[in-house]
């Protein structure tokens, strides 16, 4: 098995299986900007609407799968992006 399939196996995973038991607190950026009062700033006119909010698949309503389902598409579509950007790249590389 080729090594960048390895790290594809891996990633997906942790995010389908590390992902639904992640904290449902806020994070330390999250937390601190709430104690210091500028959270609110945060939140304004949204500009792109997220395809899975809060790392949640919209229509699945057990919330471990809908976060292990987001977690497996989001980990496949960064992959994606990543692994043709590469082959663009090397292509590019290639030619010259």
């Amino acid at each position: 098995m080729k090594r960048w399939l390895w790290g594809l196996v891996i990633a997906v995973a942790v995010a389908v299986f590390l992902s639904p038991l992640a904290s449902r607190w806020p994070d330390g950026l999250e937390k601190v900007a709430a104690r210091k009062g500028f959270l609110y700033r945060a939140e304004g006119k949204q500009v792109l609407n997220a395809p899975m909010p809060d790392y949640a698949m919209p229509g699945l309503r057990n919330a471990p799968v809908s976060t292990a389902t987001a977690g497996f598409l989001g980990t496949i579509a960064a992959f994606g992006l990543a692994f043709g950007a590469g082959r663009l790249l090397a292509r590019r590389r290639k030619s010259r």
